[in-house]
């Protein structure tokens, strides 16, 4: 199992992330209207912004952060991806005029599990660890980050370089 920290107290996760050059996992999310379901596009690339939940400043800049880079990605959809019921996602969104991306919600699916970001223990036990996962047009996984402390964001650049 792979570990990360939260305020420098390490927490474990319930597995790893998928290898890179492996086929990523299907998934199947709630949007933020309770009805759409969020999967990963087949005919676009995908950039999974995981994080524990959005009412949190560092999770909040990462999706502010990816909005704005998504706003100028060609053939990509940036899904941020939370436990956050799909009500506190559509609020946030609303209040920042977040446009750019699509923001999906883990409650009722496997996900945390699938990706193994799932946390299994600590203060956030059974949110999400914060990570991000590329995947090519394909399928095919081309970069993960699992961030070595929850409050630190990912790294924009590597995930500007993986789409490059």
């Amino acid at each position: 199992m792979t570990t990360t920290a939260l305020g420098g107290t390490p927490v474990t996760l319930v597995g790893d992330l998928p290898a890179i050059g492996s086929s990523a996992p299907d998934f199947r999310l709630i949007g933020t209207d309770l009805t759409t379901e969020v999967t990963r596009p087949t005919d676009k690339r995908t950039v999974l912004n995981i994080f524990p939940s959005v009412d949190t400043g560092v999770c909040a800049a990462s999706v502010r952060a990816f909005n704005e880079m998504a706003a100028g990605l060609a053939d990509t959809q940036v899904i941020c991806v939370s436990q956050d019921l799909p009500f506190a996602q559509a609020r946030f969104c609303g209040a920042e005029g977040i446009e750019s991306v699509v923001a999906a919600s883990t409650f009722r699916s496997t996900f945390g599990h699938d990706y193994g970001v799932a946390l299994t223990d600590g203060k956030f036990e059974g949110l999400l660890a914060r990570a991000v996962v590329v995947i090519d047009r394909d399928g095919t996984v081309l970069h993960t980050e699992l961030v070595p402390e929850i409050a630190q964001e990912p790294d924009y650049d590597a995930v500007a370089a993986a789409l490059a």
